[in-house]
């Protein structure tokens, strides 16, 4: 364990003075890939005592506590606490997806007159398609990390080089995702990534969430709000039809806060295309820059979580893949449904629907854009 003389050691090379009461980072081994690279864990620790343990192995999230109205510091994401687990089998937990997060129908696209094949990695409904970057996408590479500490908040700046090709993607991708852990209890994530080719991109985040704690019963009982009064229908492969789907009288629904339990296992098309809700809605924004996407409250704990973002999609993921073959961190069984993601992004197969905005990015242009997890207590 780190002493606290060793972490102003720490601070003291990064620029800023840590102190018991203020933020601080401590980095350690978390073990090594296959091809013998060393793999880092950083812990994040705000003034508040909450903590974000992240690992530059897919900038996986593998630890977020967040205080009930006790105080109490509780750990509110699904993973593992060793690097062999993820290495083995994981449905993307707490990872960077990308390049493009979310699916892309049967891994084709086209780009000014130029057709691309990406990997297919995932069907639904017998169909291929291509799902968040690929057989190797953002979640399986090893980043670089560097970690520093400011008076507000604790930080890691992770980079990575997306190779020409690599999966299909066109260009030399050049990416930089930060995490900031703030005194405000905000966990921000910050994107940002330029091409030497035209390309698409289309980053975003997939912890999954409980706020009753990892690994303690169910989070369709907690409260949802997505600001949204439209969402994207998908056919039997989970690709969007191209339509904007009003929510108004479908369980689809979420304007004003609702325990999904109760809309769930309606008699529903898109549900059981879905197998529950895996959709994405279209926010509502008013502008640019960070706006509300989404509110989760834990009526027992008090935990409220808000989501804020500069996207303009989110997606609500009910977990319907867990099976209970997973075993967490606290020895638990990940159990249907016993987490959900909320991914915000720009929507699914964006580049095959004109109608939908755009996520090329080209050479001489930047890819920039913010999610915050905020947490508090009601």
């Amino acid at each position: 364990m780190m002493t606290r003389i060793s972490a102003l050691l720490l601070a003291l090379i990064f620029g800023s003075a840590v102190f018991a009461e203020t933020c601080n980072v401590i980095v350690k081994r978390y073990g090594e890939l296959p091809d013998g690279e060393a793999v880092q864990i950083y812990r994040l620790k705000n003034a508040n005592g909450m903590i974000a343990e992240i690992t530059n192995y897919g900038g996986i999230i593998t630890r977020l506590t967040a205080p009930d109205r006790k105080g109490r510091q509780d750990d509110v994401v699904l993973g593992y606490s060793r690097l062999e687990d993820y290495l083995a089998a994981t449905p993307y937990f707490g990872a960077i997806v990308g390049l493009y997060g979310n699916r892309i129908a049967d891994g084709k696209f086209e780009l000014e007159g130029e057709s691309y094949q990406l990997t297919n990695n995932s069907e639904a409904g017998g169909v291929p398609v291509h799902l968040h970057g690929g057989t190797k996408g953002l979640d399986k590479v090893l980043w670089s990390g560097r970690p520093s500490v400011g008076k507000e908040a604790a930080n890691l700046i992770l980079n990575y080089v997306h190779p020409d090709g690599a999966e299909g993607y066109p260009g030399n991708v050049r990416i930089r995702v930060v995490y900031r852990l703030t005194n405000e209890n905000e966990l921000e994530v910050s994107y940002r990534a330029t091409t030497e080719k035209v390309t698409i991109i289309n980053l975003t985040h997939h912890s999954y969430f409980n706020l009753h704690g990892e690994g303690k019963g169910t989070p369709l009982d907690h409260l949802l709000m997505i600001n949204a009064h439209h969402f994207t229908p998908i056919t039997s492969n989970m690709v969007p039809t191209g339509e904007l789907m009003p929510v108004k009288g479908t369980p689809f629904d979420f304007t004003s806060p609702v325990a999904p339990r109760d809309r769930i296992d309606e008699d529903h098309l898109q549900l059981k295309l879905g197998g529950g809700f895996d959709h994405n809605w279209v926010l509502r924004r008013e502008g640019e820059g960070l706006e509300l996407a989404a509110t989760v409250y834990e009526p027992v704990s008090g935990r409220y979580m808000e989501v804020l973002t500069e996207e303009p999609g989110i997606q609500y993921y009910s977990g319907n893949f867990l099976d209970g073959s997973l075993v967490g961190k606290s020895g638990a069984s990940y159990e249907y449904r016993s987490g959900f993601c909320l991914e915000t992004q720009h929507y699914p197969d964006s580049p095959n629907h004109a109608n939908f905005p755009s996520t090329t990015l080209k050479p001489g242009e930047i890819y920039k854009t913010r999610t915050v997890y905020r947490f508090s207590v009601r």
